[in-house]
């Protein structure tokens, strides 16, 4: 079993004016919302809620994981329990890359199931994450490590994320640091596209990477109060600040309530996301 770890080679940072000048031709985005919901899924266990026990399927929330598709790449955001249910239902079947925002299980708790991108692809599956986050991974999965001879452990190269911009191919991918109560959390900015999960505070040198996005995904629990996530209206405050074309919703919980409602009640070009939404950017 080997497992190979390397820095990204440093290169220059990509300038705000660089990513807000990008056009939609220089990159062309299929998006899919492979999972919305908070660390206990919706519905909840054990939960006999209206909104756990909702039949209209955009209210059964799998953990929160992005895919993205381009220029030939296919990246995963995050490979929570729930990834090997989710590359069945979408058929994924190839894997460049997996981006993880931070060590917490509902993110990282699918990395076992990576096995099958190393059989089908014959090499290890690219881990971008920075240095906690590494850490978090090979102590939950401490047997992957071990010298054991075992041929079927999961196969994974760690390739540090700092706060400078990289590639990955030809996408150019900007970190920016937001604030999981006092746990750094890794968003991410493709052009004018930009992930954000489990933040609760974000620092203005950090928003300012983030403004001139036109589609904005970013997390938000529940109207509810959170001492470590974004209600909805802290993520309508951060809307507000940044101006996007777009915004669409991910990780809440079943107490941010029905799908039908708060896409009502919410303000236009603010979206609640649900799982399997497809998206072009």
């Amino acid at each position: 079993m080997h497992v190979w770890h390397y820095l990204i080679p440093k290169k220059p940072a990509l300038t705000l004016e660089h990513l807000n000048t990008l056009t939609l031709e220089h990159i062309t985005m299929e998006i899919t919302f492979l999972g919305t919901g908070t660390s206990g899924g919706v519905p909840l266990i054990g939960c006999q809620c209206e909104v756990c026990k909702s039949a209209d399927p955009r209210d059964k929330r799998l953990r929160t994981s992005l895919l993205i598709k381009t220029h030939g790449l296919t990246i995963v955001i995050d490979c929570g329990p729930d990834f090997r249910q989710q590359m069945l239902r979408e058929d994924v079947r190839h894997v460049d890359a997996i981006l993880m925002t931070h060590l917490h299980k509902d993110h990282t708790g699918g990395l076992d199931d990576i096995r099958s991108f190393n059989f089908i692809n014959k090499k290890a599956v690219d881990i971008y994450c920075d240095a906690d986050t590494e850490a978090g991974i090979r102590e939950q999965y401490s047997y992957i490590f071990k010298d054991t001879g075992y041929p079927y452990l999961p196969q994974m190269n760690f390739i540090r994320v700092e706060d400078e911009a990289f590639k990955i191919g030809n996408l150019d991918i900007q970190p920016i640091n937001v604030m999981h109560a006092w746990m750094p959390v890794k968003a991410y900015r493709f052009g004018h596209f930009t992930y954000i999960t489990d933040a609760k505070t974000i620092k203005p040198e950090e928003l300012a990477k983030i403004k001139g996005t036109r589609v904005l995904v970013i997390n938000a629990l529940r109207p509810e109060e959170h001492y470590s996530h974004l209600n909805v209206d802290e993520a309508l405050q951060i809307v507000n600040e940044i101006k996007p074309e777009t915004t669409y919703l991910i990780h809440m919980s079943h107490q941010f309530g029905f799908h039908a409602d708060m896409e009502k009640s919410l303000p236009k070009g603010i979206i609640p996301a649900y799982d399997g939404l497809k998206i072009e950017v």
